[in-house]
């Protein structure tokens, strides 16, 4: 009975002894993985995250700054119709002799339909 009871023991040994020398396996394995993904990402042409939330916020702002001129300009262009309906229905001079007026940028989606129900109001 002694000797099952020592061959017990001995393979509980070699068990945990084996335990032991893997997790120190799968340390190393993960070290290596981790220094291989660092030097990968390294090369690669990647932003911070704080250069990422930079950009964003400056792109709202430039947006929101573009909604305000849009509708600046929709005011602008209203007030400038509703000059014209009241004077006379003719071009002034210098306006007909002058060359055609440059094509403009097609206005975004937005734009368009917020003109359009300005318009119609």
């Amino acid at each position: 009975m002694q000797t099952q009871n020592r061959l017990l023991d001995d393979l509980a040994r070699v068990a945990t002894g084996a335990l032991g020398a893997f997790t120190g396996m799968r340390d190393e394995v993960e070290t290596r993985m981790k220094e291989q993904f660092e030097r990968v990402l390294g090369r690669m042409s990647l932003v911070t995250r704080e250069e990422y939330d930079a950009v964003k916020a400056m792109a709202a702002k430039t947006r929101a700054a573009q909604e305000a001129l849009e509708k600046r300009v929709a005011a602008l262009e209203a007030k400038l119709a509703g000059a014209n309906r009241g004077g006379s229905r003719e071009k002034p001079a210098a306006a007909a002799k002058s060359s055609p007026a440059p094509a403009r940028a097609p206005a975004p989606r937005g734009a368009r339909r917020r003109a359009a129900s300005s318009k119609t109001r």
